[in-house]
């Protein structure tokens, strides 16, 4: 009976939260209608209500404050009117599920009990007088992931409170239905985990706030310190739980920071995609995503030829020379370090004083300032003044330069003749400034020579215009040049430079000379170019950043962190990975971006053990592939055993592959196939296309849909899939200790079924 009743008043409870959601959501349509209906009046009657009058200086400030005024009371009702539409999604979220829990909370020397219950948005009453539901980030929401029941507490922004938690319950709410609910003593029930965990993928993440775990809510409301590292093993959340942190922040700090005041660095375009509905879904607008390779493009990407690291990636994956391996390995591990920054320091202390490169400066196929000039001033000045402040007064001086050269060649023949082509519109364009300017009446347009002088000025300035902005851009430093100068085995840098070479320098210089001389930045140059680049030019800073977080942060290397944290000087930083699936080679030899020695003593440091996202079975296998060096606890979860499938050649291998596809798609929405390299998944699609249909995911690729993936390992960091089938796991593809975590991340993307095959012998990763 007692049952029975609790069920009859929690339906009523969700009537009563469910009708005001309805009414509250009608009032909110009927707003953004007069919103929308107000902005097509000011569009329509927009210069109705503005007087244009250009004929004095007062006339033109009158006008433009007339337009301005218009414009801002246009883009107030547009916001005004986007903000109604963001309210009515959120209250749409909230009619499928309101709500996930409640807890009965009794505050310590209170006699009131309260009810909470906890949705992924406040609700309040129809009055607006008291809370129906609590918004997951509020503060008092936190005991629901923190505590079984008994002694509890949370903190407000003034007090830390204290009391008991005398009920916890769990909702299954589903399309406004109660489908079924359940107290717990845990902090949350396994009953609802299982729920979530038992469903398809998706090509989406999914980020289910009822289902947050108490060591990923640490983390979610971690604010002591300016750096927080999460290094979780694979599945343990780690992605869902940086976007929830997003969202707890945007609510913790409404008025201090906005979204895109935030900055998620990710891998890769599709994991972009992945997770770009995260943030929406949970009522806040999206932040900013960027790659570490995007970034350098946007800096690099015009003058140079950038590897990207899918590249860099793809040359060793497919290196079959183990000499040349391992010589490429050297190299990028040796630029990825610390060691080498020392090294630019060294060699920037000496440019201070000789070897700075430059440019000549060019106009009309001549020399006219040459680099040497410019070199010379350069090093007139002290060298105790930072190079940045040199070469800002090298550039006002160059301006200078040029403005004296442009008035000497006003004179010239090829200015005469250029104004003889010039067409009518750009003399008459002279004639009206000219009268303008009071030189000559309208009747007297006789004074050629005033013409010829205006013409000259007009077509001087344009051709040296260009010019100009180069100088203003610092161009005429040879930032190329002075990079690689430094592989150029010139024995006076080397001398000054000898303490900190590595052992196989000359090696690093002939590979990376070779590459530089054909204007192409390998991937691991890329950071220290950068850097190279701020220390010469001066630093660039971005201030309105104010979060970053960095996913996948184990494939970062020690400079590409600098260079990140000189960016951005102001921001807080969430840093998240796991060391195991490391696969960029950078990482291998470096300190991992986990180490909290990186960041001083202004980080902090959390460890999720806990995978959820493959059944025990997957688990059991792909931990065995570390030699149990990892420590992943796995939820309670059950699913066939991984198959491993030994076959004698590449046809048999398709015709298995296609069969168990075949027999997956039955009861799964995605299954990927993964293979080692791109070049390896460009084959097996040709093979496999006209026998299932299967979408190739590439690095050009930037978003995908449910069905049957064909994806290198490198683009399935970061993504779950129902049903993975590894392709090729034998002895000859997976043979380098190197590939081990390359390998074991291509296992852990599977959350139902894993099955992998191999060409005769499997690999020693497997031989448990």
């Amino acid at each position: 009976m007692e049952k029975q009743y609790e069920w009859t008043e929690e339906k009523q409870y969700l009537v009563l939260c469910l009708n005001t959601v309805g009414h509250k959501k009608e009032a909110l349509i009927r707003k953004e209608k007069d919103f929308r209906d107000n902005v097509l009046t000011l569009k329509k009657t927009f210069w109705d209500d503005v007087r244009v009058n250009l004929d004095t200086p007062e006339d033109i400030d009158e006008t433009y404050f007339a337009i301005k005024q218009q414009a801002e009371l246009l883009y107030d009702s547009q916001h005004a009117q986007q903000r109604v539409i963001k309210d009515v999604k959120i209250y749409d979220r909230l009619q499928q599920s309101p709500y996930f829990a409640r807890i009965d909370f009794l505050q310590d020397g209170h006699n009131e009990l309260l009810k909470i219950y906890i949705g992924v948005a406040t609700l309040m009453d129809e009055e607006d007088e008291n809370i129906l539901i609590y918004d997951w980030r509020a503060p008092i929401s936190s005991m629901y992931y923190d505590y079984t029941p008994g002694p509890a507490t949370y903190e407000t922004s003034t007090e830390e409170i204290q009391g008991e938690i005398l009920l916890k319950r769990q909702f299954i709410i589903k399309n406004g239905q109660l489908q079924s609910m359940f107290n717990t003593g845990l902090t949350i029930g396994d009953d609802l985990l299982l729920d979530i965990l038992a469903q398809n993928a998706n090509e989406h993440i999914r980020s289910i706030v009822a289902t947050i775990q108490a060591e990923q809510n640490k983390i979610i409301r971690h604010v002591n310190t300016p750096h927080l590292i999460v290094e979780g093993v694979a599945g343990s959340g780690k992605t869902a739980v940086a976007l929830q942190r997003v969202a707890y922040l945007l609510y913790h700090y409404r008025d201090q920071i906005t979204a895109d005041q935030i900055l998620l660095i990710t891998p890769n375009q599709l994991f972009n995609q992945y997770v770009h509905t995260v943030l929406p879904d949970l009522g806040e607008d999206n932040m900013q995503q960027l790659t570490f390779s995007e970034y350098a493009t946007k800096r690099l990407g015009r003058q140079f030829q950038l590897e990207y690291p899918y590249e860099q990636l793809e040359s060793l994956l497919t290196e079959k020379d183990d000499s040349l391996y391992q010589t490429k390995l050297t190299i990028i591990s040796f630029k990825a370090s610390l060691q080498y920054r020392e090294l630019m320091d060294k060699y920037i202390k000496y440019l201070a004083n000789e070897g700075l490169l430059f440019k000549n400066i060019v106009f009309r196929g001549e020399r006219i300032i040459t680099a040497q000039e410019i070199a010379e001033y350069f090093y007139s000045f002290n060298s105790t003044i930072p190079i940045p402040n040199r070469l800002q007064l090298v550039k006002e001086w160059l301006l200078q330069q040029l403005s004296k050269i442009e008035k000497a060649e006003r004179a010239k023949e090829w200015v005469e003749e250029a104004s003889e082509l010039l067409d009518i519109e750009e003399y008459t364009k002279t004639y009206s400034e000219l009268l303008h300017e009071g030189r000559f009446s309208e009747n007297s347009f006789d004074d050629f020579e005033q013409e010829r002088k205006k013409l000259a000025i007009q077509i001087v300035k344009k051709q040296f215009k260009p010019l100009r902005q180069s100088v203003k851009q610092l161009k005429f430093v040879h930032m190329l040049g002075i990079y690689r100068q430094m592989f150029a085995m010139n024995n006076t840098i080397h001398q000054h430079l000898q303490n900190f070479l590595p052992e196989h320098w000359e090696e690093i210089c002939q590979h990376t000379h070779s590459h530089l001389t054909k204007r192409i930045i390998s991937y691991e140059d890329t950071a220290p170019f950068l850097y190279l680049q701020d220390k010469i030019e001066g630093q660039r800073t971005n201030t309105t950043i104010r979060h970053v977080l960095i996913d996948e942060a184990q494939d970062y290397s020690p400079f590409q962190l600098f260079v990140l944290q000189q960016l951005f000087p102001r921001a807080r930083m969430t840093i998240l990975g796991d060391g195991h699936q490391t696969i960029h080679p950078h990482t291998f030899k470096n300190p991992s971006l986990l180490t909290p020695q990186l960041y001083g003593e202004k980080a902090e440091k959390m460890i999720l053990t806990k995978s959820y996202r493959s059944t025990k079975q997957i688990i059991h296998l792909t931990s065995k592939i570390l030699h149990g060096d990892a420590k992943v606890e796995a939820f309670n979860r059950t699913g066939p055993e991984p198959t491993i499938t030994i076959v004698p050649n590449e046809i048999d291998l398709i015709e298995q592959l296609v069969e168990k596809i075949n027999s997956l798609s039955l009861n799964f929405e995605t299954i990927a196939v993964i293979c080692k390299t791109e070049q390896e998944c460009t084959m097996v699609f040709d093979k496999m296309k006209d026998q299932v249909d299967i979408q190739l995911i590439t690095h050009n690729t930037k978003q995908f849909k449910k069905g049957i993936l064909l994806l290198p390992t490198y683009m399935a960091k970061g993504i779950e899939f129902d049903a993975v089938l590894l392709y090729n796991a034998s002895a000859a593809n997976y043979s380098r200790e190197t590939e081990r975590n390359y390998f074991y991340t291509a296992c852990t993307r599977a959350m139902h079924e894993l099955h992998i095959y191999s060409i005769n012998e499997l690999t020693h990763f497997l031989k448990l």
